[in-house]
């Protein structure tokens, strides 16, 4: 058994080392602090932001299946979240990481203020499940400067409980189609001393596909002291032990016409056994706080795909975070330090398992974020908004193995923001602003077919306008952008035409469209939610693929749900609609049909401590192709295409005690 796995089972014994904070203690010391108070103080962050943000409450999706965050993000405008298998998933804000076919890029995903991106950005967003999580926060592109993100996407921050916003015992149970159980229990508790909280989650099913199997069991914790009426220190740990078999990617004609298939050469897979600890010590100074704190990320990856890929990595590094609010001035600054090292190997794929050595070396990263933002608020309701965010790089690569080469890269960016944000009436904002964003390459990018390309940092400068706010019975969150990117990271063919595309800085590209939300609130008893995303991405002038589209992500994509009745009893019909597919190639040899699928859930509450529920997705049983992995020019032959979810159905119960 792995550490990583021995880890997994004994992060609960973190908690015994909590002080007796359980003993009798005068309840008026207790500090009452409730998930929808830590929601509302996150939407009043977002109110701060001079751009794209919002908030999501785990309410928002607790009555569905929340296997990925493609779950709990779909109404979330300006995410394009499209599921390729299991608790795999495309992520991408305004067209980050497009080009990456697997794993995630351009964007930073983090765990209450932790990232989980390695020190050179790349991720698994399979190690954030969303049913530990009590909010998610969205901060689009260069809006997620609080988190330290640079990057055209932004950051995406995900929130776990604490013993005083989750108080008492929890028991969640799912099931349904392709033999899925999942499961979550949880307890927290809280005193005047401090809290702790505990989850533990389990995930098995068969999946959609052949080959789609999946098992997963996960711990998260956190144990929280009052050292002081000023100064509260939290330890968080959280273990991973996922393992999911690989399905591949199909053909067209296989995609519409047999989804269910799966590739079975190799036995691919991408198993992961990691543990992420790390403290946060929270100080009140003044009109504002500030947060320090350490972090350490293990993980453990074999992925038999083409060769297998044995890979242990540890990240670590520190953090601060400075937020003062003086009425008429405020500022924000902080640091984020990263630091890591991985031990990579590749071997020959032999049905899953290691034969002879191909590949061995150690990379090496360093991520290092300072950022600082001021607000001024010369009339009230206006804010004027200035920042900046530097980052300083390095990736290197020493390889031993099949010969002893070396390559090493650094980079220095830095990239201002200026925005404005106006409040003209009670509830509604109006913002604007330009700014600059950065994205510097990963290890995957840097060492091509064992060889070390110098890549340069993708560039962009935005410019955002929209607003958001509520009027009457109608919620809105509406933007449009247009970013001009230089050195955007992208695939491109190499000389001889026999080796694969590899991934380069392009010359000019635009990403420009409109990110929607609107709901509407009817009389209490009916509530219509809907996202729209418009997306226009292309090259300019480039001198291999001239002005044409970029692919995979679609030009237009509109996702609504009507909720009728109460609390008691509702039942909500949805529709995902994509009126025509996005380009599967960089030659736009090859555009996917548009699909409509058609989806219900429902609640019913039996008491006040139970819940029943029930989701069901595309009824209609339409095949379609849901995501792209992006090819330079496609055939019939490319295996490039993931079938959308096939017709499912399933069922749960939630329980507080």
């Amino acid at each position: 058994m792995s550490k990583t796995v021995r880890a997994l089972f004994g992060a609960p014994l973190l908690f015994a080392a909590l002080p007796a904070f359980a003993q009798a203690a005068d309840p008026r010391d207790e500090i009452i602090v409730t998930a929808e108070r830590l929601v509302e103080e996150a939407i009043q962050r977002v109110g701060e932001t001079p751009g794209g943000a919002n908030v999501v409450s785990a309410e928002e999706y607790q009555g569905k299946l929340a296997v990925s965050l493609r779950d709990a993000l779909a109404f979330s405008p300006g995410v394009y979240a499209q599921p390729r298998f299991g608790q795999e998933v495309r992520l991408s804000i305004r067209g980050s990481g497009i080009s990456r076919g697997f794993h995630m890029r351009g964007l930073t995903l983090l765990q209450d203020g932790v990232p989980i991106n390695l020190a050179d950005d790349n991720g698994d967003f399979q190690e954030l499940d969303p049913a530990f999580l009590q909010h998610l926060e969205v901060f689009r592109s260069a809006n997620a400067l609080r988190f330290g993100a640079s990057t055209l996407g932004g950051a995406i921050n995900g929130v776990t409980p604490t013993g005083r916003s989750a108080s008492g015992a929890r028991l969640r149970i799912d099931g349904g189609s392709f033999d899925t159980i999942r499961a979550l229990a949880s307890v927290g508790h809280a005193d005047a001393r401090g809290d702790a909280w505990l989850g533990v989650g389990f995930d098995s099913s068969d999946g959609d596909r052949d080959h789609a199997r999946r098992r997963a069991l996960r711990v998260n914790g956190n144990v929280g002291l009052r050292l002081s009426d000023d100064i509260e220190t939290r330890f968080y740990a959280s273990a991973q032990h996922i393992r999911q078999e690989l399905p591949g990617a199909l053909t067209q004609a296989a995609a519409l016409s047999q989804p269910w298939t799966g590739n079975f050469v190799g036995d691919q897979a991408r198993d992961i056994d990691s543990m992420r600890l790390q403290n946060r010590t929270s100080f009140a100074l003044g009109n504002g706080g500030l947060d320090v704190g350490i972090f350490l990320n293990a993980k453990q990856l074999y992925h038999p795909i083409f060769q297998v890929v044995d890979q242990n990595s540890t990240d670590w590094g520190s953090y601060a975070r400075l937020d003062q609010d003086f009425g008429a001035f405020g500022f924000t600054a902080g640091v984020t330090a990263r630091f890591g090292s991985v031990a990579s190997k590749r071997f020959v794929n032999v049905n899953g398992n290691r034969g002879a050595r191909t590949f061995d070396a150690r990379l090496q990263a360093r991520t290092i974020d300072a950022y600082a933002e001021g607000r001024v608020r010369p009339l009230p309701g206006l804010t004027l908004i200035a920042g900046a965010i530097h980052s300083s790089g390095m990736r290197r690569q020493d390889q031993i193995f099949p010969a002893v080469t070396a390559g090493r890269a650094t980079f220095d960016q830095l990239s201002p923001k200026l925005g404005l944000l106006y409040e003209p009436i009670a509830n509604v904002q109006l913002y604007v602003n330009y700014s600059r964003s950065h994205e510097l390459p990963g290890y995957s990018e840097l060492a091509q077919l064992a060889s070390f390309v110098p890549l340069d940092a993708q560039r962009a400068w935005t410019a955002e306008i929209g607003g958001r706010g509520t009027i009457g019975p109608v919620r809105f969150d509406i933007s449009y952008y247009r970013a001009d990117l230089d050195g955007e990271l992208l695939q491109y063919n190499l000389a001889p035409p026999t080796i694969p595309a590899a991934t380069f800085n392009a010359g000019r590209t635009r990403h420009q469209g409109i990110e929607a939300g609107l709901d509407l609130d009817l009389a209490g008893w009916a509530r219509l939610r809907q996202v729209y995303l418009w997306s226009d991405f292309r090259f300019h002038d480039d001198i291999q693929f001239g002005d044409n589209r970029l692919p995979v992500v679609p030009e237009h994509l509109y996702r609504a749900e009507l909720r009728l009745g109460g609390a008691s009893l509702n039942v909500a019909p949805n529709l995902e609609w994509m009126p025509r597919g996005a380009w599967a190639d960089y030659a736009n040899r090859f555009r996917a049909d548009g699909y409509v699928l058609f989806g219900v859930r429902a609640e019913a509450q039996i008491d006040k401590r139970f819940t029943l529920f029930a989701d069901a997705r595309n009824l209609g049983g339409r095949k379609a192709i849901g995501d792209i992995s992006a090819v330079i020019a496609h055939t019939p032959a490319s295996a490039i295409f993931y079938p959308v979810e096939r017709r499912s159905i399933f069922g749960g119960v939630r329980a507080t005690f």
